[in-house]
């Protein structure tokens, strides 16, 4: 009996012993874990919402805000702090969270690498970093993590290599790795990943082919490796993977051909996105058996064929997209697929351009879903009319079938459309008058009916129209008067364009509503009567188009009011009068044509008649004086006018001979005071009522402060830039003073004041003047004074993520759409307005500077070639020719060898800043080599995933960036970002002949604006 006693009190004993033990243990566990919380918001750098100001002393660590403890021990086992815009790196202190099972640091700006210790989370089950831009390699001995479920290392900055050693994870269910510049092949080893059911690794640099092993993951749903460099054919086991219901291979290099059988072996597919690459033979037939298909987009291929009649029994289908293929055989029946597509009831988007479609246009394509948005059916081979019953397309937003042989009238009932934004029928054979139902579209956007044969008049209805910003009726056969309703239209701003039509009558006064119109264009048409006073409240005209009509009168004065003009054409009319003095003064313009008028007296010499090449004057037989290269008769008295003459020889000349006398002496006298006060005074003339001001050295380095290193603001390859204030006027400048010793700097200090000397436009940096002197100790001195950009240049807010006072800048959407305008505006003007045209060569984010408006200006002529015969210099010497001009990256390839220097090498320019500005990413980045370029990423991202490459940060300010929850206005916003990319991949491609010209750009540009301001208004 006492043995047992004894016993139980030991039992007793023994347990108390363990449970202090046990107690002792925790609390030293608890501590490690607070540490470690304190050590992880110490490398915090930033906290803008405050997540973390609760943890401290206060408060027990398991009550911290995004911290989660287990019930028994305390101990941590989850840490969420994400989508807090926390900024920093990872404590190493990580690893002793040692019970921790849940750790997401997604969406936020951490940076560094990841820590070794992240490996001692034996426990761990769920890691995610997305979204950050940590770098470094993937750690390798992640497996250490045995229970590891998910992994979302996605949209970082990793390099190297995936794991090998991944593939021994057996419990992984999801694999996040897209969007980093990862390399190499995709392991075969992660085919033994049994549990996984999410692999995403699109938007890398991964090569070689896609490996066989993939066919092992049975419970595969979702396989995205698009926006790589993946060649070969893609293994046809994978198609057998029955449980795929997202199957994404766009933007790489596969070849091959879809199996005939993939319908049927994936029976849960709801998306295949397989454009951009180079599949070739047809879409399969059994596609159909693919029932719960929602997307299917093979745009971009070599896919030939007719189209399966299935289609059809996709009764799920909503976006249909097998644009820029060869299907089709321009035969009758090439489009009878549409016909069993009336069965789609969720079909919302169809793009069916750039094919070889043929056959009359299908009477069924009026019974397709009234859900149908957009339907994009044009650069084709169709013949026929529009069918009737095409307004029981209600919902559509976007019709295109322009550039076809399309024949017939428009119907009037296309005018039940009530909610089209965009129509495009252009470049076709329509017959007949314009219907007048098209009022009836009040939402239309832009309307673009021009090459056709349509005759009758413009309908007055189209004044309903008040979110028309683009109307081009031109050449076609249009006759009667222009409508005063559509000139009351004060919602066009981008253009206007009735030329090439048989019009008459004169212009009424009400094109005096257009204030916000940029192009006006009534050429070749029938129209009399004098020019309207009103015309001169059209203040933000650029072009102005008059010429071949019968205008009369004299040329008004309200007219002096258009300072923004640039082009203007008054030419074959009849204008009588004389040429009004306000032309010398408007600053932008580049181009007047008054030829065959019958203009008279004389022609002014100030302004842009200082250049024979932006004038023209011929026919004009009573205009006398100007330039000596017009050739023009002097402006002598007649014999008319010999009695006056007499009174002139006998009174008047003596007089003015004791004027120019004191004239003489008070300039004698000036110029001696002049002398004597330049060291008092500045030159400087505020009013700027001269182009050019004239400017000492011994000023500039007053202004600059003697050239201190605390007003620099720029340094390039041939000088360096200074900010400088005059003290007269405390006018601010920029100094590019040219380092004279480096090769080149001479030559591009010539170039930069030929080529700036006589242009003239709001988004090219202003010259104030050149100083070519010596300095104050005898060495050649030679600087540009230019407008001084207090908003720097587009590189630093594209690239520098804080400022000089540690605050992010960032540019919104909106600011870039209208930047790219900017620039496409002054390269549009260099290119087709300037006589001879100039090509800039050496176009980047770095030479385009931002006013306190945010105004886009075009600077550094440093490089700019003078372009005379077909668009090419003549002037290039042999060592020239073989130097290539322009900046690595923005280059374009004829350039590199040996090409000559022309206007489509700014488009390639162009092209790749567009790209820049889209996706946040230099042409230079590390990640584009081995046959990868920006050009090629974007263009392989056009049918895959945009969000994979666009830059997040256009999204401040413009909505949500965060595309888990598409909606409407972020589908829009993406819509936007489609477009700019095809744009700049379309600039940037290698063929200089097929890059667009800037004034297509532009257009395009406007019309992305346009619809991005409608989608503001919705």
């Amino acid at each position: 009996m006492a043995s047992s006693s004894y016993l139980l009190h030991l039992l007793i004993l023994l347990l108390y012993m363990n449970m202090q033990a046990l107690e002792c243990a925790s609390s030293l566990g608890n501590e490690t874990d607070r540490v470690a919380l304190l050590a992880i918001k110490d490398q915090i750098t930033s906290d803008p919402l405050g997540a973390l100001s609760s943890w401290n002393g206060n408060l027990h660590f398991c009550k911290w805000p995004g911290v989660a403890c287990s019930t028994r021990h305390q101990r941590v086992v989850s840490l969420i702090l994400q989508s807090l815009n926390l900024e920093g790196s990872l404590s190493p202190y990580i690893g002793n969270l040692s019970f921790l099972r849940s750790f997401s640091f997604a969406n936020n700006s951490f940076h560094g690498e990841i820590p070794q210790e992240i490996n001692h989370l034996f426990r761990l089950q769920r890691l995610s970093l997305r979204n950050n831009s940590f770098q470094g390699e993937i750690l390798t001995n992640l497996t250490n993590s045995s229970h590891l479920t998910v992994i979302d290392l996605g949209k970082n900055n990793f390099v190297g290599n995936i794991p090998v050693d991944l593939g021994s994870l057996s419990n992984l269910d999801v694999l996040w790795l897209n969007k980093n510049y990862l390399t190499g092949n995709i392991p075969p080893s992660l085919g033994n990943l049994s549990s996984l059911t999410i692999l995403s690794l699109a938007g890398n640099r991964l090569d070689g082919s896609i490996p066989n092993d993939l066919s092992r993951l049975s419970k595969l749903r979702y396989f995205q490796v698009s926006v790589n460099k993946l060649a070969g054919v893609v293994p046809y086991p994978l198609y057998n993977i029955s449980s795929i219901d997202t199957f994404i291979l766009g933007g790489n290099q596969l070849h091959g051909s879809l199996p005939w059988y993939m319908g049927v072996t994936l029976p849960n597919l709801e998306l295949f996105w397989g454009g951009g690459n180079q599949f070739t033979g047809q879409i399969p037939v059994t596609l159909s058996n693919a029932s719960k298909l929602i997307e299917f987009d093979v745009g971009s291929n070599n896919f030939v064929g007719q189209v399966p009649i299935s289609l059809g029994d996709l009764q799920n289908l909503s976006w249909l997209s097998l644009s820029q293929n060869q299907l089709g055989t321009r035969a009758a029946n090439d489009l009878r697929f549409l016909t069993s597509l009336s069965n789609s009831s969720s079909l919302k988007e169809l793009y069916l351009n750039d094919n070889s479609f043929g056959g009359t246009f299908p009477s069924c394509m009026v019974n397709l879903t009234t859900n149908l948005r957009n339907l994009y059916i044009g650069r084709n081979q169709l013949t026929g009319s529009i069918p009737f019953g095409i307004e029981n397309l209600v919902n559509l937003i976007g019709l295109s079938m322009e550039d076809n042989f399309l024949t017939g009238i428009i119907p009037s009932s296309i005018g039940r459309l009530s909610k089209l934004q965009g129509l495009y029928l252009s470049n076709n054979k329509f017959m007949g008058e314009i219907p007048v139902s098209i009022g009836n579209i009040t939402q239309l956007n832009e309307l673009d009916l021009s090459k056709n044969k349509l005759w009758g008049k413009i309908p007055e209805s189209l004044g309903k129209c008040q979110h028309l910003s683009a109307l081009d009726l031109s050449h076609n056969n249009l006759n009667g008067t222009i409508p005063k309703q559509v000139l009351s239209l004060n919602s066009l701003s981008q253009i206007l364009n009735l030329s090439q039509n048989l019009l008459t009558g004169p212009l009424p006064l009400e094109v005096g509503t257009l204030i916000n119109l940029a192009n006006l264009a009534i050429s070749w048409n029938k129209l009399s009567g004098e020019i309207p006073s009103t015309l001169g409240s059209c203040i933000q005209l650029e072009h102005l188009y008059l010429d071949n009509n019968r205008f009369q009168g004299t040329i008004p004065s309200s007219l002096s009011t258009l300072r923004s003009i640039q082009g203007f054409d008054l030419s074959s009319n009849e204008l009588s009068g004389q040429i009004p003095e306000y032309f010398s003064n408007f600053p932008l313009l580049f181009y007047l044509n008054l030829s065959f008028n019958d203009l008279n007296g004389e022609v002014p010499k100030e302004g842009a008649f200082k250049n024979a090449s932006v004038i023209s004057v011929v026919g004009n037989k009573r205009l006398c004086g100007g330039l000596p290269v017009l050739q023009l008769p002097n402006c002598t008295l007649n014999a008319s006018k010999k009695q006056r003459g007499s009174f002139l020889l006998k009174i008047a000349l003596p007089t003015i001979g004791v004027v120019l006398c004191s004239v003489l002496v008070l300039g004698v006298l000036g110029v001696y005071y002049c002398k004597r006060s330049s060291k008092k005074k500045s030159s400087f003339n505020s009013s700027m009522g001269k182009f050019f001001m004239k400017v000492t050295y011994q000023e500039l380095q007053k202004a600059t402060n003697g050239f201190s290193s605390d007003n620099l603001i720029g340094v390039g390859s041939h000088g360096s830039v200074y900010k400088g204030t005059f003290d007269i006027d405390e006018k601010t400048i920029a100094v590019k003073v040219l380092n004279l010793e480096n090769r080149g700097a001479l030559k591009s200090f010539v170039a930069e004041c030929r080529t700036l000397r006589n242009v003239r436009h709001r988004n090219l940096v202003k010259v104030l003047s050149a100083c070519s002197s010596v300095d104050f100790k005898g060495n050649d001195f030679k600087a540009l004074i230019f407008e001084y950009m207090p908003n720097g240049n587009l590189d630093k807010w594209l690239h520098s993520k804080k400022d000089g006072q540690n605050h992010l800048q960032n540019l919104s959407f909106t600011q870039r759409l209208n930047i790219a305008i900017d620039v496409a505006c002054a390269l549009e003007y260099l290119h087709h307005h300037c006589q001879p045209p100039i090509a800039h060569c050496d176009l980047k984010p770095s030479n385009i500077l931002l006013d306190n408006d945010m105004i886009a200006h075009v600077g550094d002529f440093g490089l700019a070639k003078l372009l005379y015969e077909a668009g090419y210099s003549l002037s290039h010497n042999q060592s020239d020719s073989f130097a290539i001009k322009g900046s690595i990256g923005y280059v374009p390839p004829e350039y590199g060898l040996g090409g000559q220097t022309s206007t489509k090498g700014d488009v390639y320019s162009y092209g790749i800043l567009l790209l820049e500005m889209v996706t946040g990413r230099r042409p230079t980045d590390d990640m584009f080599k081995d046959g990868l370029s920006l050009h090629e990423f974007a263009k392989m991202a056009l049918s895959t995933q945009l969000t994979e490459i666009v830059d997040l940060r256009l999204f401040l300010g413009e909505g949500e960036a965060d595309f888990n929850n598409v909606n409407d206005k972020k589908a829009k916003i993406l819509e936007c970002l489609n477009s700019i990319v095809r744009l700049g991949v379309t600039c940037s491609l290698e063929s200089p002949d097929e890059r667009m010209e800037m004034i297509g750009v532009i257009k395009r540009l406007q019309v992305v604006k346009d619809m991005f301001v409608g989608m503001n208004r919705l």
